[in-house]
């Protein structure tokens, strides 16, 4: 169901506040550079881009409410940090409210926040997007070494962005969700067991 999908997500979008608008914007413009330059889908990649925070302005009860009407597992971590569950959630919403059919983009948006061994390149390329968006520079300080490593290894750069936030969480004393570090070890053990 890619056809007319974009014009529905753009509706969908022009809905949310303003500051969420303009960073699915900028999510979008890395996702078609990152596409281009690795010879990924970039409809797929832009329609998962402009689909991946649909959710984000839902309240944490909200969307522990909206994952159990759509019977997405909830894991612990996600019981106590629910905003983890607004790709999931909002992934869900399209599969099961407006017909998403495309394995690929469902599990972009899914998997955008945490990642996921099984990611493919789309995947990944929203995954990174939304972590290089330009006005996240105060949150992730390392993000131009990040962004150089995203043009030469999708994987490369999802275990060093998935390496540093671990570290970050584990030093905070933060839960961190398990799936992130499966994918960080399934990506250490993919690119050769050395760290970028």
């Amino acid at each position: 169901m890619t056809d007319g999908l974009q014009g529905l997500l753009e509706q969908k979008v022009s809905h949310l506040p303003r500051g969420l608008q303009e960073h699915i914007a900028r999510v979008v413009s890395v996702a078609e550079h990152l596409s281009r330059h690795h010879g990924i889908d970039e409809e797929k990649t832009k329609l998962g881009a402009l689909a991946h925070d649909l959710a984000r302005a839902m309240k944490g009860e909200d969307l522990l409410r909206m994952a159990r009407e759509l019977k997405v597992p909830v894991h612990a971590v996600e019981e106590q940090v629910p905003v983890l569950l607004h790709g999931p959630v909002a992934a869900e919403m399209l599969r099961q409210q407006d017909g998403l059919d495309d394995d690929t983009i469902h599990e972009a948006v899914y998997w955008h926040s945490t990642a996921h061994p099984e990611l493919d390149a789309a995947g990944k390329v929203v995954f990174l997007s939304d972590k290089l968006d330009p006005r996240k520079i105060d949150r992730y300080p390392y993000l131009p070494q990040l962004a150089e490593l995203a043009e030469s290894s999708l994987d490369r750069a999802v275990l060093d962005f998935l390496g540093r936030e671990l570290t970050a969480l584990f030093q905070q004393g933060s839960l961190v969700h398990p799936v992130s570090v499966e994918t960080r070890n399934h990506l250490l053990m993919a690119v050769g067991g050395e760290s970028p």
